[in-house]
């Protein structure tokens, strides 16, 4: 294309015919999908202690229960995103979303612990097909930039806030059902989304890959990224110096290395290179890898201290996370949704992790007396509107400027931001509070008259500390995107123009979503 085009060339993504009139109904099935992936994300831990305590799983091996669904869902959704990219959209849509129920029944009905491990690992599996298929589905469903707008700032919402709603219906379901409804939930969820993308969701034509499948990169990117969150998971048990730990990071190094110079020789990549070189999508996938990083912090810490410290049921701590719920729909639908046609996509994700680390840096001041009205809900309604402002134009630009045969693969690469992001926040923050704890029980020891006090205070004090890392990692993410993100805002004139080039047509963003 020529550097000097004038006009601004039709979005590829999106049907020449016009925009689909079923469209916002397809919003609906593709957002009733991603809200039952992300819920599982969280639901099954407040059920992990019946579950355990049921089908007689020991301390050893629960940990497996979670670790199975990481493990298959990060290790698999650069395969899944290709997938998508080849069979189509909405076909991997539709069969990840039955094979999810598929595995969802078969681990609400197991009988013993190598059946609710199976059908995790499927769970995961099924998921890595269905996250980038739905995002990409999102990408070529809404070409009005305002549309998109909106209909990225509801499907933000969900991303962000649906594992805080994972935990109030894991505890309503376990409290007052069985454990085993945490699966069950999902099958209707599922089938309905499944027919309803059936009947009503239209994918463009033209938008496939249908090069032969990259079958090195297939096995050396499920390995190196199975090797990458198996390491952060086993150090948060194991510790960063157990041999294992050491060896996972090693082989991961190595074999995502190799994988990078394979798929920079061969003819048709699993992950061509171009989707990770531009710098507005890069700068996408490293901020909110760091910024996944620092809600699990917040998800992590803050749940154990409602229960532990402060006495909470599994059922109230959902509620007391409610309010970061509003205020991500909020600033994702009303701030981020209205703003992202009028303002560069930076302006509102840098200002948006700054927020949320604002509201992060209240929580630094936990102690075994906070009230939770004078200083936690602030906290969750700052950190809630900060990211949802946020997530939404970083959605936005998932797939900026990419190819539509590209969109599935550029999608799964989002998605595996937000996998090892988590994993690393799990294992990293984990590790900053057991190492505080264990040092304020040393320091403090020989004054205390109380050891369950002095171990309550000694809990308090290792999650601040941790907490305190997740806000300069936000304030990291939010330097990153102030720094990368370069990009005019959607289907304006300006766009960012390279080094020495003039901007042209080619570069202008086409926005997309994220999971």
């Amino acid at each position: 294309m020529s550097k000097t085009a004038e006009t601004r060339l039709p979005d590829p993504q999106v049907p020449e015919s016009g925009p689909d009139p079923k469209r916002w109904k397809a919003l609906v099935f593709i957002a009733l999908a991603q809200l039952m992936v992300v819920l599982d994300a969280t639901i099954v831990n407040i059920a992990l202690p019946s579950a355990q305590q049921d089908l007689g799983i020991s301390d050893g091996n629960r940990q497996w229960v979670i670790t199975a669904y990481a493990l298959a869902f990060g290790g698999l959704l650069l395969f899944g995103g290709r997938i998508a990219d080849l069979w189509g959209r909405k076909r991997t849509f539709v069969v990840g979303l039955l094979g999810f129920a598929a595995a969802s029944a078969i681990g609400g009905a197991a009988t013993s612990e190598a059946m609710l491990l199976g059908s995790r690992a499927l769970q995961g599996a099924f998921g890595a097909l269905l996250a980038p298929a739905a995002l990409s589905l999102l990408a070529v469903t809404f070409g009005d930039p305002k549309e998109r707008a909106k209909a990225f700032g509801i499907f933000g919402a969900i991303a962000g806030g649906g594992g805080a709603v994972g935990l109030i219906l894991g505890g309503f379901l376990t409290e007052y059902l069985d454990w085993r409804w945490t699966f069950f939930v999902n099958i209707p969820f599922a089938i309905v989304a499944a027919v309803g993308a059936y009947f009503v969701i239209r994918e463009p034509a033209g938008g496939r890959n249908r090069n032969p499948l990259d079958i090195p990169g297939v096995i050396l990117s499920t390995l190196g990224l199975v090797a990458l969150v198996y390491g952060f998971t086993r150090a948060e048990s194991e510790g960063w110096s157990d041999p294992t730990t050491i060896g996972m990071f090693v082989a991961s190094a190595v074999l995502l290395a190799t994988f990078v110079a394979v798929e920079a020789r061969v003819k048709s990549p699993l992950l061509p290179l171009r989707v990770l070189m531009e710098r507005n999508r890069g700068g996408v996938y490293l901020s909110l890898g760091l910024a996944i990083i620092g809600m699990f912090g917040l998800f992590l810490f803050l749940t154990y201290y409602l229960q532990v410290v402060k006495g909470y049921s599994p059922v109230q701590t959902g509620f007391a996370f409610l309010p970061m719920i509003v205020g991500m729909v909020t600033g994702s639908t009303q701030i981020g949704a209205r703003l992202m046609t009028r303002v560069p996509p930076r302006l509102l994700m840098g200002p948006g992790f700054l927020v949320g680390a604002t509201g992060m840096l209240l929580l630094t001041q936990l102690s075994l007396d906070t009230s939770y009205p004078g200083l936690i809900l602030p906290a969750l309604v700052l950190l809630g509107l900060g990211m949802g402002t946020a997530f939404m134009p970083a959605m936005s630009l998932a797939t900026h400027g990419i190819e539509p045969r590209d969109a599935g693969v550029a999608s799964a690469m989002v998605n595996t931001s937000q996998q090892v992001g988590g994993a690393i926040g799990t294992a990293l923050l984990n590790t900053v509070a057991a190492s505080a704890t264990t040092a304020y029980v040393a320091a403090n020891a020989a004054g205390a008259s109380d050891a369950k006090l002095l171990e309550l205070q000694a809990m308090v004090h290792g999650y601040a500390s941790a907490i305190w890392w997740a806000v300069g990692i936000l304030v990291v993410a939010s330097g990153i995107a102030f720094t990368f993100i370069n990009t005019g805002r959607p289907g304006s004139t300006q766009v960012a123009k390279g080094e020495g080039a003039e901007a042209s047509a080619e570069d202008a963003p086409v926005p997309v979503v994220m999971h």
